[in-house]
């Protein structure tokens, strides 16, 4: 029984397939130029606004954690 099923894993499994030949692409077919994508501001604003929010959202984060940590007693300021 155990035969039967290692001789079927065996033969069922094709470690590399063989690659099938895609045809060149004639002259006509041929793919027209790229475009320029001409892409809007996210949210309406510039790369360097963008920066300046994820700064103040990171700085807000940071300075409520440490908020969060002297509140619970985790940590405490020196000479207190």
């Amino acid at each position: 029984m155990l035969d039967d099923l290692r001789n079927s894993a065996s033969t069922g499994y094709n470690p590399q397939p063989e690659p099938t030949p895609t045809p060149a692409p004639q002259p006509s077919e041929a793919l027209p130029p790229p475009t320029r994508r001409t892409s809007e501001p996210f949210l309406g604003m510039t790369a360097g606004q963008r920066f300046v929010i994820a700064l103040f959202l990171l700085l807000i984060a940071c300075i409520l954690g440490t908020f969060c940590l002297l509140v619970t007693g985790k940590v405490w300021l020196p000479g207190f």
